[in-house]
């Protein structure tokens, strides 16, 4: 799995290559290095946290329904479990919305 998302991870720096453009002056390729990099470092927050945050649902879900069939009034309980993990994808949007707005 670490493999397949360095994988991942490496073409798309590869294949954004593609894309860049010729060299500006060096006073504004200050400003747009920075703001290529605060795009990267946004799309970085929401991915990682996305991705570990499915992670998470998964496991807790997995675990919650193996609990339910054992016992069907632990469903009260789980639910709040999930819903935390849900809130890591929102606390990665909302790092990247303060990488963005903020400079």
């Amino acid at each position: 799995m670490k493999r397949l998302v360095f994988l991942l991870i490496l073409g798309l720096a590869v294949f954004s290559l593609g894309f860049a453009q010729e060299a500006e002056p060096a006073a504004a390729e200050s400003s747009s290095s920075a703001q290529i990099w605060k795009y990267i470092a946004a799309a970085l927050a929401v991915g990682i946290s996305c991705i570990a945050g499915g992670i998470a649902v998964g496991q807790i879900g997995s675990a919650a329904m193996g609990a339910m069939s054992e016992n069907p009034e632990l469903s009260g309980k789980a639910l709040p479990y999930a819903g935390l993990a849900e809130g890591i994808c929102l606390w990665g949007f909302l790092v990247a919305l303060l990488i963005l707005v903020v400079n």
